[in-house]
């Protein structure tokens, strides 16, 4: 076995990146990086034990460039005797944040696609890790943009070894299905050079991605610029120097998560007290960790959480409007800062209709909802439980926080109740109560509801359902 089968073959192990059992699905995009890891994993699944796939995202991007990628991906797979699971998630306007000319949000785009088509893997049951080839020089990129952009101790951590999958919230995700899921990343330590040298090695070709030479595009611009500047002055063991500063600001994050404890709820609010009698690295921690939970389009910087940190010293009354997200505020109460979200005039109300299958977005609560028709044979049985008869709620539903004299039967309760009581249950107060969302049937139906299970009555017993799912808005 190649020395750099038995590198990778020895990380994932001291990681545990992978164990026996496991169902793998290789992320490739015809790209080097992720070519060399298809191989070097297809030599090493015998000894890992596990179960080999691919997995290819066509965003239609390139035209024709990129139809050939996912030919190219495909031959891999037949070669290798491997399942490969296309995903064709064209990007448009809409998916780019309304601008296909804006590149940070093409490349946010084109992640959320594909990190979506990962979790559909993992629910559907094809898989239970995703394996990524973001190798040391990602990481040492990554890191350098972070540092540009502005950042703390946590994005400096760069690039994760694993990733949780995020399943939603929808009745898949409360399944939970396989606690395992995760995105692992075991090339983090490996260079791109040497991986590109693996495939000559072998005799293997690679895709070479046209928009890699874009300057437009920041992360081409570092690349192809500035680190070959950083290595000819500083040597090339500094691209290494920075991908090990990654390894050190994660273990800090870790360390210093415990004392994170207060901003761990999603609670809308800080006591001002607790919050300034800790030490100000752990203030700072908190209150951005704060802001991501509550807050998430807001520009989180350095200096946004000085501000609040100044506002929880400050006097009852002031106030500070959140950068980046119009619907949100900070406000200093007597004994607290609070997050506030303005919910005067129309926004009290919205109401948004979801064909199915579809999607919508309802700024009001920066979410966005998803109706897919499923296979029930696909699913566990735990999983049907959550899944609604197509033949009683139609084609179409309506999205819409929840009104006086509301009602609704989740499964396994005695009886239908009020939703205000069925919220009262889940401690929700104040202008997250008032925009809870629900969803409607033609018939005017509440059959889906924020935090509950579907009802009973509306379960899905044939092989197609439909499956309502939550999560944040990209917009």
């Amino acid at each position: 076995m190649p020395d750099l089968g038995q590198r990778l073959l020895k990380t994932i192990r001291t990681h545990e990146f992978l164990r026996a059992g496991d169902r793998v699905a290789v992320a490739v995009s015809g790209g080097a990086d992720s070519v060399a890891l298809l191989f070097l994993l297809a030599d090493l699944r015998s000894e890992l034990g596990v179960v080999l796939s691919v997995a290819h995202v066509n965003h239609k991007l390139r035209g024709a460039e990129s139809d050939e990628d996912e030919a190219f991906t495909a031959g891999l797979a037949a070669r290798l005797g491997l399942e490969c699971e296309v995903d064709l998630a064209p990007i448009g306007a809409a998916d780019a944040g309304g601008d296909l000319g804006a590149k940070p949000n093409l490349e946010a785009a084109a992640r959320e696609l594909r990190y979506s088509f990962f979790r559909r893997l993992i629910e559907r049951g094809r898989a239970n890790k995703i394996a990524t080839a973001h190798t040391l020089d990602d990481q040492a990129e990554t890191v350098l943009l972070r540092m540009f952009r502005g950042t703390g101790i946590r994005g400096l951590a760069g690039i994760l070894p694993r990733l949780p999958v995020d399943r939603g919230t929808g009745a898949l995700a409360r399944a939970g299905k396989d606690p395992s899921a995760e995105i692992v990343r075991p090339l983090l330590t490996f260079r791109r050079a040497e991986l590109r040298d693996y495939l000559r090695a072998r005799g293997e070709s690679w895709r070479e991605d046209s928009s890699n030479g874009d300057p437009s595009f920041a992360r081409n611009r570092l690349r192809q610029r500035l680190l070959p500047v950083i290595a000819e002055e500083f040597g090339a063991a500094a691209i290494a120097h920075m991908a090990e500063l990654a390894e050190i600001a994660r273990a800090e994050e870790e360390h210093c998560a415990s004392a994170q404890a207060l901003a761990a709820s999603t609670n809308a609010s800080l006591d001002a007290k607790n919050l300034l009698a800790l030490p100000l690295a752990i203030q700072r921690r908190l209150v951005r960790r704060w802001l991501e939970m509550n807050a998430p389009e807001a520009d989180l910087s350095f200096l946004l959480a000085e501000e609040i940190l100044q506002l929880a010293r400050g006097e009852a009354g002031r106030k500070l409007e959140l950068p980046g997200d119009k619907s949100r505020s900070v406000r200093r109460s007597r004994a607290e800062i609070v997050i506030e979200t303005a919910t005067s005039g129309a926004a009290e109300q919205y109401e948004n209709v979801l064909p199915i299958p579809g999607e919508v977005d309802v700024p009001e609560i920066g979410a966005r909802f998803v109706a897919r028709l499923v296979d029930t044979n696909s699913v566990s049985d735990a999983e049907s439980a959550g899944l609604l008869d197509p033949a009683q709620i139609g084609d179409r539903l309506t999205i819409r926080n929840w009104r006086r004299g509301d009602r609704y039967w989740p499964a396994h309760t005695a009886r239908e109740k009020k939703v205000k009581d069925l919220l009262a249950d889940l401690h929700v107060t104040g202008a997250k109560k008032k925009l809870w969302p629900v969803a409607l049937d033609g018939q005017g139906r509440i059959i889906w509801m924020r935090g509950f299970a579907a009802p009973e009555a509306l379960r899905a017993r044939s092989a197609s359902a439909v499956w309502l799912a939550e999560s944040a808005s990209n917009g």
